[in-house]
């Protein structure tokens, strides 16, 4: 079971890391119909960013919900259960609600430049010119939180079961 949940949180990171380098193509492909003359050349690359930048999206969005399914669900109701928490529980909680701001920024980046493709396609006008790239780090950030918060859960669960038998009468 172990080796399939280190499996999965590589997968996990891949998925990361595709969307962060489908961002930053997306963001090359925005750049060159900037500099692009010809109507027909703006319509093509336009085309091609926003088609980078919907896989990014996507990848982004099913990296997050999978991260958050692997890294396991601690239920942490109060301040005080916080507090008095192991350091790899607060690490692990630090680290979800980090993943969960990284991708609540990154993802309306991403959907704003793709919608920004869509739109303007017989312009080549750019209006939000780093969108697709800041996006495309946080998609890396997301990786590595993810990382983080895997190891924290195993670390945590595994202490978890190690000490509710010691603590089992025999």
């Amino acid at each position: 079971m172990a080796n399939v949940r280190a499996f999965l949180c590589l997968l996990v990171v891949a998925m990361d890391i595709v969307a962060g380098v489908l961002a930053t193509e997306a963001e090359a492909a925005k750049n060159k119909v900037q500099k692009s003359s010809k109507s027909s050349a703006c319509k093509e690359l336009r085309s091609d960013a926003f088609e980078l930048a919907l896989a990014a999206t996507v990848l982004l969005a099913l990296a997050h919900v999978a991260s958050n399914l692997l890294g396991g669900c601690i239920c942490i109701c109060s301040m005080d259960e916080l507090e008095n928490s192991s350091s790899n529980r607060q690490l692990w909680f630090a680290c979800l609600i980090s993943s969960w701001i990284v991708a609540a920024v990154g993802f309306p980046m991403l959907v704003i430049g793709m919608l920004e493709n869509s739109k303007l396609q017989g312009s080549c006008k750019v209006l939000h010119p780093h969108f697709l790239s800041i996006s495309g780090v946080l998609c890396f950030v997301h990786g590595l939180l993810c990382i983080i918060l895997y190891v924290s859960s195993v670390v945590s669960f595994k202490r978890d079961k190690a000490g509710e038998r010691e603590a089992r009468p025999r």
